[in-house]
């Protein structure tokens, strides 16, 4: 492990908590491709799959900013361990009703309580800024790590749930998954000497960490990103299944996925100066031109190559959008405001899948990569137009002190990386 990496992990409780929400959060990569197998298995009804896959997308996107603004006043483990338990239950009643053909409406049901599953990269995330806080080039590292273990999650999540449920039974995955989830959160919230200290209701105010004028720009342009992100997934199934290799399609989503932890790892051992606004723009701009060659690939080798080349720019800006959130949400919101932008991934995602399945139904695979194209260029426009209000963090990211005085902490733009 080179020697920045060492250094984050020499702080006590930094490896467990590490590990523990590797284990809670790589359900996310599981749970939602493991319905649609469970249910096209089962059924043979794709629609239904998708749909339900969709429901527990957005039911996510809609509980989980929610979850994470109760974690921010009463800490991790009074919040979690409950969250978890319905979001377990959920999934088990998914699973029941799908093995005994209960009828559809109960699918949703469930499928939309499986949605209270908490953000655990957030959880995490969180741990990390409270250890290093002051220390910006240490939480850069540490920010780059966890990149590269959601980027990991996203390689060979899908992998295992997929096999399992095509080669076991078609529950497997998604149960696995759920076993994952309660394993990593009920591991996780035991540790509690790394929890971040929880700030009581009467030290929140300004409602929601979404009324930051420069999270809006974040939550607004990861719409558009996610949609990128949705949109590659589908298409590149369908791509592969007209090139007559569908099973290739999980793997060159893998090589999607290890461009983007390749550049995170590298990301983490640099130390860059300059406005963190900036880098985020550039990262943004470079991921809509990534897009542009996927048009031109024909063959399943050269989409990978490209897909390779795409993954290059999301860790990067995943970190800098992490740093920019640090400064423009107050601490006593932190997870909450790293949750908005989890938020505006799925709803992103649920958008572009949409819209590439309709696209590749009416004019084939070929033309479905038109729609990552046109989110990108969406993303790159939005960023352009909210890049005012990212230069200028917020005044101040403390929150109140015991004797009700306000604590000033912030961190200025361009201060990220000495």
């Amino acid at each position: 492990m080179p020697s920045p990496y060492r250094a984050i992990f020499a702080a006590p409780g930094t490896k467990a908590f590490s590990v523990a929400g590797f284990f809670g959060r790589i359900p996310i990569s599981m749970m939602g491709i493991g319905i649609v197998t469970m249910i096209s298995q089962i059924t043979g009804r794709y629609g239904l799959a998708g749909a339900l896959s969709a429901t527990l997308a957005m039911s996510a996107a809609v509980m989980g900013p929610q979850i994470s603004r109760y974690v921010d006043r009463y800490g991790q483990r009074r919040v979690l361990r409950p969250a978890t338990v319905v979001a377990a239950a959920a999934v088990a009643g998914l699973l029941i009703c799908a093995q005994q053909g209960a009828p559809d409406w109960t699918l949703f049901v469930f499928s939309a309580g499986a949605g209270c599953v908490p953000s655990v990269g957030s959880m995490v995330r969180a741990r990390w800024a409270e250890i290093y806080r002051g220390s910006p080039r240490e939480l850069h590292t540490a920010y780059s790590w966890e990149s590269i273990a959601d980027e990991v999650c996203f390689i060979f999540g899908p992998i295992i749930s997929i096999g399992l449920s095509t080669s076991w039974f078609p529950e497997a995955g998604p149960l696995l998954a759920v076993v994952f989830l309660v394993v990593g959160v009920f591991w996780l919230t035991a540790q509690r000497g790394t929890e971040p200290v929880p700030h009581p209701r009467d030290e929140h105010t300004g409602g929601s960490a979404l009324a930051s004028r420069g999270l809006q720009v974040l939550v607004a342009t990861f719409v558009a990103v996610g949609a990128i992100f949705g949109s590659i997934d589908v298409v590149t199934v369908a791509f592969a299944e007209e090139q007559g290799h569908k099973a290739a399609a999980s793997l060159v989503l893998a090589v999607y996925a290890l461009g983007s932890c390749l550049a995170g790892a590298v990301f983490g051992l640099l130390h860059l100066k300059g406005r963190a606004s900036t880098r985020w723009l550039l990262g943004v701009c470079a991921m809509a031109v990534s897009m542009i060659p996927l048009l031109l690939a024909g063959n399943l080798p050269l989409l990978a190559v490209a897909l390779f080349v795409a993954g290059l720019s999301i860790a990067p800006t995943m970190v800098t959008t992490m740093a920019l959130i640090e400064q423009h949400v107050p601490r006593t919101k932190l997870t909450e405001g790293m949750t908005w932008t989890g938020t505006g991934l799925a709803v992103g995602v649920a958008l572009g899948s949409s819209a590439a399945g309709w696209v590749v139904d009416a004019a084939g695979a070929d033309a479905g990569y038109a729609v990552p194209v046109a989110a990108g260029v969406l993303a790159a426009l939005v960023a352009f137009l909210g890049y005012r209000r990212l230069r200028t963090p917020a005044p101040t990211r403390g929150g109140h002190g015991k004797d009700g005085r306000h604590i000033e902490d912030g961190v200025q733009d361009g201060e990220h990386v000495a």
